[in-house]
């Protein structure tokens, strides 16, 4: 049985590794929100930046990408996805079911928000989120490009997603 991966942030752009596939997903439960401050890769201990997470909310879904890792690849992506997304702890590993758009349904290694963290931050209002994410910047980057690369790359796949969208047009702005 072939393990997914989910990707609805930067996994769509960058996963580290290369899909066997890549199927356009749909996971319920979960909405993808800026909840999570982020102290390594989009900003620092001192000037947290903000990363997304899948925060669990009744009747939320978010569509994103199922990544199929290839046959024989499972235990090194895996590896490679939990210390990339598990530097923290910030984030817990799920196996959820996700609603693929050819209708199957497959299990997909998903990394979602712990609300108890100290680094969940949901709920923020959007313009709050902009300010923050206009001037933060970490190990991977500015929070900024982070930002950007995620609502354009779901544009491109015409998954549009209005409070990225509009995130990403005000930081702009900010920035100038």
């Amino acid at each position: 049985m072939p393990m997914w991966v989910f990707g609805y942030g930067s996994l769509l752009w960058k996963p580290g590794f290369t899909p066997a596939a890549e199927v356009v997903a749909h996971l319920s439960g979960y909405a993808r929100s800026f909840c999570m401050s982020s102290i390594h890769h989009r900003g620092s201990v001192e000037h947290p930046g903000l990363v997304l997470a899948l925060d669990a909310q009744p009747g939320a879904a978010c569509t994103g990408l199922a990544l199929q890792v290839a046959s024989g690849e499972e235990d090194t992506v895996l590896s490679y996805l939990r210390e990339r997304e598990l530097v923290s702890s910030a984030y817990i590993e799920k196996r959820l079911p996700v609603e693929l758009s050819d209708g199957r349904t497959v299990e997909a290694v998903t990394y979602v928000i712990d609300a108890a963290h100290v680094q969940y931050c949901g709920g923020m209002p959007l313009e709050a989120q902009a300010r923050i994410i206009a001037h933060a910047h970490g190990g991977m980057g500015p929070n900024a490009e982070y930002l950007w690369n995620t609502a354009r790359h779901l544009d491109d796949l015409g998954l549009s997603d209005a409070d990225l969208t509009w995130l990403a047009a005000r930081v702009t702005e900010i920035l100038g």
